[in-house]
């Protein structure tokens, strides 16, 4: 049996008190057990840059409503109407997608305040 081999046989995660688990029990390599979960978790946290959307130069397009990887982009009756600063990460996607340049990336400091509304 090779080294392989056996790290292979020796890999049995326990998962059954998942619901029950803290930072420090997570196998290596974690694990998703539920899909779509992260709109539990507020991940916006831990951005650096922070999106501004300007009013008047957005075309309503959408592009970033559909180019975020988070659904961080709020819209209504097909028109864009805020950012959710609870789970966007700051990517910078919604900006560098928007035909119109209407999105500019600002850093986080600049706008904790605004956040915190």
């Amino acid at each position: 049996m090779t080294d392989k081999d056996k790290t292979t046989k020796e890999m049995k995660w326990d998962i059954s008190g998942i619901k029950n688990w803290g930072p420090g029990d997570h196998e290596l390599g974690s694990l998703i057990p539920e899909a779509g979960n992260a709109r539990y978790y507020q991940t916006g946290g831990w951005r650096t840059e922070f999106p501004i959307r300007d009013d008047e130069a957005c075309t309503q397009c959408l592009f970033c409503y559909f180019f975020c990887p988070d659904s961080s982009v709020l819209a209504e009756n097909q028109k864009v109407t805020d950012f959710d600063y609870d789970h966007c990460k700051g990517c910078g996607i919604c900006a560098k997608e928007c035909p119109a340049d209407a999105i500019s990336m600002h850093p986080e400091s600049e706008f904790a305040e605004r956040v915190k509304k």
